[in-house]
């Protein structure tokens, strides 16, 4: 199941495939969130987002008085989704994504004529700064200060798993302003500007031997008062406006793990078990077809939840199942293709004799993020049980 059943959409579909067949940058593809690895690659990400803006496909929902267009609607965000994940390109970099919406929906007119234009030129990298080290799957539990001392604020505090935090010239950053609040009305959003003085950025070397991820701390970090988005304690609000945005992504996730699906079949065709095709045993058969039904119930799933979005009825516990499947399933993916791999799946990219240049080894390595980053497997059964079944807390 996908969108583009109608004629329209189709030849949407048709368009965009042909697009990003011809402009999408030559970056190897690599699993997960990933940021750029050199400058190299860097400078073709920026040029790849201001093609994707400047073709109106990503962005359209803008003002039209920013380059949005009329004449779109979230099903060819969907299907722009669907398509970037189907060629194994880049989309626009998160950060800078979330940021623009805060900025249209709560900014002001300096701030939106400031940087909205250099964000879909893509000169302009933002990245989100929300999650510390003790506020990850209850946000709301941050402890990074904002105080306010005349026409400025004074940060004081830490940021954790920063996407692009090391390439970013500006933070979407929250804060709280307020301590003597409840925990979700005491947070405001600023605009942060990552050279600032007191802002120190120190990449996360990770198990996939890369460093997409930061650590961001802030010593004393004067922001302007004219930074703040919004208005005092309205931040935690716009946080959830903002994330609602990533809804129309999650298509894409469909269309990874039905390529994951094709490309396990071809490693069991050429692999061996006891002398033959790994593919001859019913137990790695049945295996990938139990995955493949898996991915079809979540296909179904994911798009019935889109579809109460798109119709303002989704249920407070639809992201959470859809987010729960795709990690677990991603991650069992994963380490079957290793298993599958055999001595094989314990070589690095690199190694002569690695299957494939070492993706599967990289899916594995970086699956288990997915079952923690934006709100861990054990926070999501709990949502689903407390919001969803009606079940008492513990």
């Amino acid at each position: 199941m996908e969108y583009g059943m109608s004629p329209e959409l189709a030849a949407f579909r048709a368009e965009v495939r042909a697009f990003i067949a011809e402009h999408a940058p030559a970056i190897p593809p690599r699993a997960g969130v990933r940021s750029a690895e050199n400058d190299a690659e860097f400078n073709a990400l920026q040029e790849w987002t201001g093609r994707l803006y400047e073709a109106g496909y990503v962005g359209a929902d803008w003002p039209v008085e920013f380059g949005g267009r009329d004449d779109f609607t979230p099903e060819h965000s969907i299907i722009v989704g669907e398509e970037l994940a189907r060629a194994q390109a880049p989309g626009a970099q998160s950060g800078s994504v979330l940021a623009s919406h805060a900025l249209i929906h709560y900014g002001t007119d300096e701030q939106r004529r400031r940087h909205l234009p250099k964000i879909r030129a893509g000169r302009e990298l933002w990245c989100q700064l929300f999650s510390e080290p003790g506020a990850g799957s209850d946000l709301a539990s941050l402890r990074t200060r904002a105080v306010r001392n005349g026409d400025t604020y004074t940060i004081d505090g830490q940021k954790v798993w920063t996407t692009d935090g090391h390439w970013a010239r500006y933070g979407y950053l929250l804060a709280r302003t307020d301590p003597d609040a409840p925990k979700h009305k005491g947070i405001s959003a600023f605009i942060l500007d990552m050279s600032a003085p007191g802002v120190s950025v120190r990449p996360l070397r990770e198990l996939t031997g890369t460093s997409d991820f930061n650590e961001v701390f802030f010593d004393g970090v004067e922001v302007p008062a004219d930074a703040m988005i919004g208005e005092p304690g309205q931040g935690w609000a716009i946080a959830n406006a903002t994330l609602a945005h990533e809804r129309t992504n999650v298509g894409g996730i469909v269309v990874k793990l039905r390529l994951a699906i094709d490309a396990l079949i071809d490693l069991a065709r050429r692999v061996t078990i006891d002398g033959r095709p790994a593919i001859d045993s019913d137990r790695v058969r049945d295996r990938i077809g139990q995955f493949s039904a898996e991915v079809e119930a979540l296909s179904a799933l994911t798009y019935a939840n889109l579809t109460r979005w798109l119709r303002g009825r989704e249920r407070m516990h639809d992201a959470a199942m859809g987010k729960l499947i795709f990690s677990e399933i991603n991650l069992e993916m994963a380490a079957f293709a290793v298993e599958l791999a055999g001595e094989d799946g314990v070589l690095i990219e690199g190694d002569d004799n690695v299957l494939d240049h070492g993706r599967w080894q990289d899916e594995w390595l970086y699956a288990r993020a997915y079952t923690i980053a934006g709100g861990s497997s054990e926070i999501m059964r709990n949502l689903i049980a407390e919001r969803g079944l009606g079940l008492p807390r513990k």
